[in-house]
């Protein structure tokens, strides 16, 4: 009699451990997904930070012949101190991004395998609830 519940209670804990291992799964790969797609857009922006640069030294080369006045030189080495300014926080940003990304996706993960501990661990205090009976008959 006492084999039953406790190859039931086995069943049980395997079938826990089949679904988190499944749900663990998923997250990995979702992980790798949200990883794969940030790497493919980062090389976009590579690229089109590439393209804008030689859009910018073809325009250089046009402009080289043409001198411009010292107020318009003025307003166009501003432009290029704010768009480096714009373009080292916005990397700054897309990397404090990613941190917390990161640190969201462990704290979703540690909580979702906090609540499968919790409910194994009310199974196993069912299971000992029912062996202890079957013991005392």
């Amino acid at each position: 009699m006492d084999a039953i519940p406790q190859n039931v209670f086995w069943i049980i804990i395997a079938v826990i451990a089949v679904a988190g291992l499944a749900v663990a799964f998923m997250q990995w790969r979702r992980v790798r997904e949200s990883q794969s797609n940030v790497e493919f857009l980062a090389k976009q922006a590579e690229l089109k930070k590439i393209e804008l640069v030689e859009r910018d030294l073809e325009a250089k080369r046009t402009m080289g012949s043409v001198v411009l006045p010292k107020d318009q030189q003025e307003k166009l080495s501003k432009i290029r101190g704010n768009t480096s300014n714009l373009m080292q926080k916005a990397g700054y940003l897309n990397s404090e991004i990613n941190e917390r990304i990161t640190r969201l996706e462990a704290k979703t993960e540690y909580l979702k395998l906090q609540k499968l501990l919790n409910d194994i661990e009310k199974k196993e205090k069912e299971l000992e609830k029912k062996t202890e009976g079957f013991k005392e008959e």
